[in-house]
């Protein structure tokens, strides 16, 4: 028994960790970039045979300009996998001698304990300097777009923010603690590159007004709704309030449109040009998902067979037969063990994870592993056993009703594939009462 609970936290921990990993855009094995260092440092320059060098060789610096040092942001538009579909960012330093991509998205799965550090919210994450080519090669191989965008700075500015990115890529210094919203691989170099001019870079405001972290997601998750509805039960009512046009930018693809329009304190432009390094294929996400296979039609045929059972519960009932059917019964065990086994995730989240976006839920009303403690109450006989059980049942469907009716007051958006399956919940424990009740009144008569 006790392995069969580790071995369903685990499974709860990698599904979880499938979930919020995505924020940080791509992402490398430590392993990998360190080959990539080693096989850069014994290697020749690259030549335009070599992996993702012609891309890269597109605005290298020739002649007097190749004494200077030129910083650019580095933005990778989205591809098809899950773990792709913010795009990634990163920065590039050219400097005479070299020509590096520092990237903040890389970690190490294989670290110990990765998997529940990660979902428990205590995941480090590091920045590395790789080659140019070898950056651009993953991306160049997938057919993903990438685009340079040179920043407008002065010799003694860009000198600071390289200074800073070196730091952040020394080993001793790398590892930094990895927040969902708020400090991944896009605001780390927002943050570089306050700290290297030494004050807030202004950034336009495009979004739609009160547009909020949640709203930003699907934006990005069209076309992946089964994905988006674990999103939506994974993170909590934290990323449901307003944003500002600088917290927006946590999605790369934002940063780059940001920077487009962004000025620096003397009103000069922040981005002095923009060259497209990796033209790409196009959008590579994939088709929306028909309407028929969606999380919403899901849940509401799961309704419509949660009626049906409550309708011919009733009707037996109204024959005098108040005994719930074993067809009833499996089903309201299996929906309140599917119930229980999320609500252990949810409550996971919310009360033992230190992840700034799950908690608090308020979905951990519903979803809770108090309802794994119900499956034995819809096999209970004799007549006290029946009154507790409807008794239990009746305080969970008022729990359920008070969360729907509720739900328009409370501070937290959600998926609206979610409102079939609490009705479901609802349905369940509502005929699970009644009839236990009755079968328990009429025993007792």
């Amino acid at each position: 028994m006790t392995e069969l609970l580790r071995n369903i936290l685990r499974a709860a921990a990698v599904i979880t960790a499938a979930l919020l990993l995505p924020a940080s855009g791509a992402f490398a094995a430590p392993s990998a970039q360190a080959a990539a260092n080693e096989a850069a440092a014994a290697a020749p320059q690259p030549t335009l045979s070599q992996p993702g060098a012609q891309a890269a060789s597109l605005t290298a610096p020739q002649g007097a300009a190749a004494d200077s040092l030129r910083i650019s942001l580095i933005t990778c538009e989205p591809g098809p996998e899950i773990f792709e579909l913010y795009g990634h960012q990163a920065i590039r330093v050219s400097r005479p001698d070299r020509d590096q991509v520092y990237n903040y998205g890389v970690f190490d799965f294989n670290a110990p304990g990765f998997v529940y550090r990660f979902v428990k919210g205590e995941t480090d994450y590091m920045c590395e300097a790789v080659p140019t080519w070898y950056f651009l090669h993953e991306y160049e191989r997938r057919g993903s777009k990438v685009t340079e965008q040179v920043l407008n700075l002065t010799p003694a500015e860009a000198s600071r923010l390289a200074a800073l990115l070196d730091y952040d890529a020394d080993p001793v210094h790398s590892t930094y603690r990895y927040k969902y919203c708020t400090n991944n691989c896009a605001t780390r170099v927002l943050d570089r590159l306050d700290e290297a001019l030494g004050y807030p870079v202004a950034y336009p405001d495009g979004a739609p007004e009160n547009a909020t972290y949640r709203d930003a997601i699907r934006k990005y998750n069209e076309g992946y709704p089964w994905y988006q509805l674990g999103i939506d039960l994974a993170l909590g009512s934290g990323i449901d309030r307003p944003v500002s046009a600088r917290e927006k930018m946590f999605v790369p693809l934002v940063l780059k449109e940001s920077a487009r329009g962004a000025r620096k304190a003397d009103g000069s432009p922040l981005v002095g040009r923009e060259v497209t390094l990796l033209p790409g294929q196009g959008d590579m996400r994939q088709a929306p998902t028909p309407a028929y296979m969606t999380p919403l039609a899901a849940s509401c045929l799961l309704l419509l067979v949660a009626l049906w059972i409550a309708y011919v519960c009733f009707r037996r009932a109204s024959a005098g037969r108040f005994a719930v059917p074993a067809g009833a019964k499996i089903f309201a065990s299996i929906w309140l063990l599917i119930t229980g086994l999320a609500g252990c995730l949810v409550w996971f989240l919310v009360f033992v994870s230190v992840h700034e976006a799950t908690s608090p839920n308020l979905l951990a009303w519903w979803l809770t592993p108090l309802a794994l403690a119900l499956i034995p109450f819809v096999w209970l006989r004799g007549r006290r056993g029946r009154a507790l059980a409807s008794a239990l049942f009746t305080l969970y469907a008022v729990a359920v009703l008070g969360l729907l009716c509720a739900w328009p007051l409370l501070p937290q958006n959600t998926n609206e594939a979610l409102f079939p399956l609490m009705f479901v919940s609802l349905i369940v424990a509502a005929t699970e009462a009644i009839m236990q009740g009755e079968s328990s009144y009429i025993k007792r008569k």
